[in-house]
């Protein structure tokens, strides 16, 4: 995540530099979501068959190579090659987490799930103000060798640790059972719930807002506010930050005594406030407040979802099930962008944010048909235990 935000800031602008348009970088960064979209699900489907940890391995070491490719990309094209590399290599989220849950418990999942974000959030906090100051102040001449190779080191160093400090979670038993279940079955059990189909569907709204902002909020702060890769790198690292914060040390402790569901419902309304200020604000304090409440939507909604989707999984597909949830959120990620692009371009510099606020109203309305059930009592494919209470 160290090198992921070290890119964020840059890129929009380095894709400036290759003569793309607003809605052409937007499509930049669709080309590492729809790598995500296309390779999450089969990452978490593999790490069932052979382990968890050699897809990791596997996956970080291609990240390293598609940082280094990154950097000496010469034109378009090869700057879209790159990024959808990067992001096939980068759709391993659902095999940590999954991870994760090998390890924990549904009651204490929520928590842990969010610790996990909140610690990818810890390098997000350091990589903006890393890719910051190694680019410079200068929003005409930005330096972009150096961030970029700075980028794949981290990389590497995350290779070495996760060989040495990773053990594997999945035992030889529930290797051979992932790989003698039938294919077809196992990914239509996914749908066959009605509340992991609103789930998944959720878990494609918070990051098609978000993505959409976190995207254009570089050429809008270039044009409303006359920022450069500096003051964009300090204001990721500020949302990192955040990120980091809420994750650790609030929403486990906020899952344990409102539940799921009201987690989900705050975290829509807390998103759509924080876009909607954004347009609004007249001091730039403000939009370091607006950056909170929207770093405090995404983090409850999102640690709630993937808790939520990993209780509907038994031991033998869960990867390959929070593989699908990420799908969607890169199903998101894709869509937002995209929309944020044309809407920037087409509408108003502002336009992207009113159209995030309102999806999130629309989200905040679905969430409260999820049904309140204990987590032990979820699995893919079987409803609520009879005469259960929802």
């Amino acid at each position: 995540m160290v090198g992921f935000g070290i890119v964020l800031p840059m890129l929009p602008l380095y894709a400036q530099k290759f003569g793309a348009s607003p809605e052409i970088v937007t499509l930049v960064a669709v080309s590492y979501t729809l790598a995500q979209s296309i390779f999450g699900p089969f990452w978490g489907w593999l790490s069932d068959r052979i382990g968890r940890k050699p897809v990791l391995l596997f996956t970080i070491g291609g990240t390293f190579c598609a940082y280094f490719l990154l950097a000496f990309s010469s034109t378009l094209w090869m700057l879209f090659i790159a990024r959808f590399f990067g992001g096939a290599m980068a759709a391993n989220m659902s095999v940590t987490q999954a991870l994760i849950a090998d390890v924990t418990t549904p009651e204490e999942r929520t928590r842990a799930i969010a610790r996990l974000s909140g610690a990818a959030g810890l390098g997000f906090v350091a990589g903006p103000a890393i890719g910051g100051l190694l680019g410079g102040s200068d929003p005409a001449n930005p330096d972009f060798l150096s961030p970029y190779l700075a980028a794949a080191a981290f990389s590497i160093t995350a290779f070495v640790l996760a060989v040495i400090l990773i053990r594997e979670t999945v035992s030889a038993e529930q290797k051979i059972r992932a790989r003698t279940m039938p294919g077809l079955s196992s990914w239509v059990a996914v749908f066959s719930n009605r509340q992991t189909r609103l789930v998944l569907c959720l878990m494609f709204c918070t990051p098609f807002v978000f993505a959409g902002v976190e995207v254009i909020i570089v050429l809008w702060s270039e044009r409303v506010w006359g920022w450069g890769p500096h003051q964009n790198g300090l204001f990721y690292a500020w949302m990192g930050l955040c990120h980091m914060v809420l994750q650790w040390f609030v929403v486990g402790r906020l899952a344990v005594r409102f539940g799921e569901r009201n987690l989900i419902t705050a975290g829509a309304i807390a998103l759509g406030l924080g876009v909607l200020w954004l347009p609004l604000a007249t001091f730039e304090v403000e939009l370091y407040l607006g950056a909170l409440l929207m770093i405090f939507g995404t983090s409850t909604s999102a640690s709630s979802l993937s808790s939520l989707l990993s209780q509907y999984a038994d031991a033998d597909s869960r990867g390959r099930v929070l593989g699908v949830g990420q799908a969607f959120g890169g199903f998101g990620r894709i869509g937002g962008p995209a929309l944020a692009g044309v809407a920037f371009a087409a509408l108003g510099v502002h336009w992207p944010f009113y159209v995030g606020a309102m999806v999130m109203v629309g989200m905040a309305v679905f969430s409260r048909f999820i049904a309140v059930r204990r987590a032990a009592d979820i699995s893919v494919g079987r409803g609520p235990k009879t005469g259960q209470k929802p």
